[in-house]
């Protein structure tokens, strides 16, 4: 599995990994805050954005994909953060390869099974697909109907694109993301990472939950939780200067 990635700035390696229905461009407010102290190196994990399609979509399986790209561009170790799905396999990365992760910061997520919540949203997917929609407008109006959230479906949206032969169709990969969706919800395992990590959660999100820390400590035992106000699970996206400024600290303490 060869991953397409982006990559910018200089100094120490810094790799940045998306989350669920995601791509590196979701990122990108972060990262090129990011890029002027360290060489943001910015993923599309498996079938998602520009990287290929397979089928699997277990953490080991996309950290292993991590370390490939790792390895094809000589980076012996980097600063890691990742996002929701992202930060699941940024933490499985550090459980499974704990030499090649320098420091960790976790986005909005804990290593801990969570209950299934995107049935709507694959129904609302697979609806565009069936219409036949040949537009992004059309396509939008489709999907609204399941997702209402304005910014979630715009979110969702990036992934709705004309392909080469001229048909529009979504880009990610997803029979392999819904029929592997049991191993996206799961949690972490192996380890624990003795490095430093920081959790960074959305005082309006409750992906990070107090009875998530024994599970954190356990497999973290050097975790802190940072807590950014104002913000819900897309803390990235809605306070990118604030988390960036977070993320760089904890790297460059």
């Amino acid at each position: 599995m060869e991953l397409v990635f982006q990559s910018r700035g200089e100094g120490t390696p810094l790799i940045l990994i998306h989350g669920l229905f995601g791509s590196a461009d979701n990122l990108g407010g972060i990262a090129r805050i990011l890029a002027e102290d360290f060489r943001v190196i910015s993923v599309d994990l498996r079938n998602h954005g520009r990287s290929p399609h397979a089928n699997g979509m277990s953490y080991h399986e996309m950290a292993a994909d991590v370390v490939a790209m790792m390895d094809k561009i000589g980076l012996q170790s980097a600063y890691v953060f990742g996002h929701s799905m992202g930060g699941k396999t940024a933490m499985q990365l550090a459980l499974d390869h704990p030499l090649r992760v320098k420091r960790l910061v976790v986005g909005d997520i804990a290593p801990v099974l969570y209950p299934p919540h995107h049935s709507k949203i694959f129904k609302g997917m697979r609806a565009v697909s069936a219409a036949g929609a040949d537009s992004r407008k059309e396509a939008q109006e489709i999907l609204a109907t399941f997702e209402p959230d304005r910014a979630v479906l715009g979110f969702l949206m990036t992934n709705w694109r004309r392909s080469a032969d001229g048909l529009w169709r979504w880009r990610i990969n997803l029979d392999a993301i819904e029929g592997g969706y049991d191993d996206i919800a799961a949690g972490n395992t192996g380890g624990p990472y003795g490095g430093n990590v920081l959790f960074v959660r959305g005082s309006r999100s409750d992906y990070i939950k107090t009875e998530h820390r024994d599970a954190i400590l356990s497999l973290f035992p050097k975790a802190s939780v940072r807590t950014i106000e104002g913000t819900g699970h897309w803390l990235h996206a809605e306070k990118p200067d604030m988390v960036a400024r977070a993320i760089s600290r904890f790297f460059l303490a």
